[in-house]
């Protein structure tokens, strides 16, 4: 019994021994080394540049000069396209029947031409009545101016009384009368004959149609409703402080929804301000909707459309569109320095032409902006300028040539 025990104590004491060599093996094993003790000069900082050598741009890119350029002083407004003098084309004659509708909505009419007639039917029976009447207004007043005659020759004998020799003239009086009357009924109504024809009192556009076939219209009713010589006009809504800046004749480009311009010319200046929106209108002639320089067709009276006057002209400086960076609500460009590193300098911008704009903002004088991989720089950044692309040298890809380096 105490062998056992014996035993079973050295078994404890062995695997108790064993223990403790596997965990300081373990912990030699697994103890990192004294940087200190061992290390040799530290190592340089990831992105920063070795000791004696260069730091690599970051972009490739082009840089153009700013330039001055004669440019359009320009005052924007908006308003409504509207007819010129929009005419209504109605019936003059009473209770007829529209027989004949010739024209529709869009056609380009002459002055003059048959637009609508009516039935002529009853005026024609009216002419006829007429006619008749006068021809018998004419056999009376012809025997009593016979009768007249007559009584004047008698008058020297005695033969008659004046009593009665006046009453045979004044006969003769009424009977002319009564001619001229009939003469007039007969002209009546031959202007009611050819009020059975409706004719177009200018060239023009047919803007409207109300009339129908078989209809019977009153005098004075709507048929059509005429856009007179096929002229629009803009009317511009202008605030009073600018009122002065323009003059009759000056020229103006009107934009409609659809992107179609048209050229026009201030015709005049409305005297008054509306009180409510302190606004007034400028009436812009358009040309014409006929002709080889015809107001496009996307532009419609009723339409509303932007444009700008064009004012005169003025010198000013302008930099590629290409170069201008929006960031954080404002435009900037970046502006090459000494060392060929970018800094970039916020502007204010004004007009464009083409693919040039204004800058507003005063620039040194030997400026130069980065024009292609403008977009892609940072203040600060260093790039590598190479000539723009039919300058005489190859396109460069606006593609890094090195990875920016990282801020610790």
């Amino acid at each position: 019994m105490s062998l056992q025990r014996s035993n079973s104590r050295q078994r404890i004491v062995i695997a108790i021994v064993v223990v403790l060599v596997l965990a300081a093996a373990a912990f030699f094993l697994l103890r990192k080394p004294d940087t200190k003790a061992d290390a040799g000069p530290a190592p340089a900082k990831a992105g920063a540049p070795a000791a004696g050598t260069q730091q690599r741009p970051t972009l490739t890119v082009t840089v153009a000069a700013p330039e001055e350029a004669e440019l359009t002083i320009q005052l924007p407004a908006n308003g409504n396209i509207a007819a010129w003098q929009e005419a209504s084309v109605g019936s003059e004659a009473s209770g007829l029947r529209l027989a004949d509708v010739r024209v529709n909505v869009g056609d380009r009419v002459k002055k003059g031409q048959v637009l609508a007639t009516f039935a002529p039917e009853s005026v024609n029976a009216d002419v006829a009545q007429a006619k008749a009447a006068l021809v018998e207004a004419q056999a009376t007043a012809a025997d009593a101016a016979g009768t007249a005659k007559r009584a004047r020759t008698l008058d020297a004998t005695g033969a008659l009384s004046q009593q009665q020799i006046n009453q045979y003239v004044t006969a003769e009086q009424t009977a002319k009368a009564r001619v001229e009357a009939a003469k007039a009924a007969l002209a009546a109504q031959q202007v009611r004959m050819g009020n059975t024809r409706v004719l177009a009192p200018d060239d023009g556009v047919i803007s409207a149609r109300s009339a129908t076939v078989g209809s019977v219209v009153q005098a004075g009713t709507e048929l059509f409703r005429l856009i007179r010589q096929g002229r629009l006009e803009w009317r511009a809504e202008v605030i009073a402080s600018e009122l002065g800046r323009i003059a009759i004749g000056t020229p103006a480009v009107v934009t409609g929804a659809s992107g179609a311009q048209a050229r026009g010319t201030v015709r005049s200046v409305a005297p008054t301000v509306d009180p409510q929106t302190r606004n007034a209108l400028i009436y812009v002639d358009l040309p014409s909707l006929q002709g080889a320089d015809a107001t496009p067709a996307s532009l419609k009276p009723g339409m509303f459309a932007s444009g700008v006057f064009e004012l005169g002209k003025s010198r000013a400086v302008t930099v590629p569109q290409q170069s201008i960076v929006p960031r954080d609500g404002f435009n900037n460009v970046m502006v090459l320095q000494p060392d060929q590193r970018v800094r970039q300098t916020k502007i204010e911008i004004g007009r464009r032409v083409g693919d040039r704009v204004e800058v507003t903002t005063p620039l040194p004088a030997d400026a130069k902006v980065v024009v292609q991989g403008a977009g892609f720089l940072n203040d600060g950044d260093l790039v590598r300028v190479v000539d723009a692309p039919g300058a005489g040298a190859a396109p460069a890809a606006p593609a890094a040539t090195a990875p920016p380096a990282k801020s610790n």
